[in-house]
């Protein structure tokens, strides 16, 4: 009887003495597992010191992407350049985003349109040479709307309730109303007539002399 109560004594404090180290085993894994909240802050990772993010974008300032703002940058150099031309040869010309704000045609007259680019050289000698001619001034005056466009204009512009954008391509990318003002032919200068409606009556690529120039005026007024 005695052998059995030691026995079960025994027995019990084996017990016990396991269920003790469980306790402590479950005390240590919890300390290491949750996070302690009075770490110090020289323990936590610097921004340096954390992952980078290789997607990441950076922001200016101001909120907007750099890329955004060297776009917006470029978009406005271009629109300066383009008001330059505005003034060629002494002529006061105007652009599609003006003609879609006017309420009809003032004068029913037709359109000219000066399709060019800032590295065409011919361009600027049809400009220095022919539309400074004051018999060509006269006629551009009496008979039609001109128009200066720049066929790689990353602005988008608005021409007949519809709005044409810039695409990446070729030598310097190109504004997709070019594209379809010229026919996908690419040639500066063009001149593009259109009618009191703003449809296309043609395209005629290639620099003119005054002379030249007043000819083809002269029939696309008759027709």
């Amino acid at each position: 009887m005695k052998k059995f109560i030691v026995l079960k004594h025994i027995t019990f404090v084996i017990f016990m003495a396991f269920f003790i180290s469980a306790c402590n085993n479950e005390t240590k894994s919890a300390d290491v597992n949750e996070p302690n909240s009075k770490t110090h802050p020289a323990q936590i990772p610097s921004q340096s010191q954390q992952p980078k993010n290789p997607n990441a974008i950076k922001v200016d300032a101001r909120g907007g992407t750099l890329g955004d703002q060297i776009s917006q940058q470029q978009i406005a150099a271009e629109r300066q350049k383009r008001l330059k031309h505005l003034n060629t040869g002494g002529l006061q010309w105007t652009t599609f985003d003006k003609i879609a704000n006017e309420k009809g045609n003032k004068g029913n007259k037709k359109y000219m349109v000066d399709v060019y680019t800032e590295w065409c050289g011919w361009c600027k000698v049809m400009d220095k040479k022919t539309f400074t001619d004051p018999d060509i001034q006269a006629y551009l005056r009496e008979n039609f709307h001109i128009v200066k466009f720049d066929a790689e204009q990353k602005e988008a512009v608005k021409f007949k309730d519809k709005e044409y954008n810039y695409v990446k391509g070729g030598r310097k990318g190109i504004n997709k109303l070019a594209v379809e003002l010229l026919g996908n032919r690419m040639s500066y200068p063009t001149l593009v007539y259109l009618d009191e409606n703003l449809n296309k009556i043609t395209a005629s690529p290639g620099y003119k002399k005054p002379d030249q120039l007043m000819a083809e005026l002269k029939a696309i007024v008759k027709k």
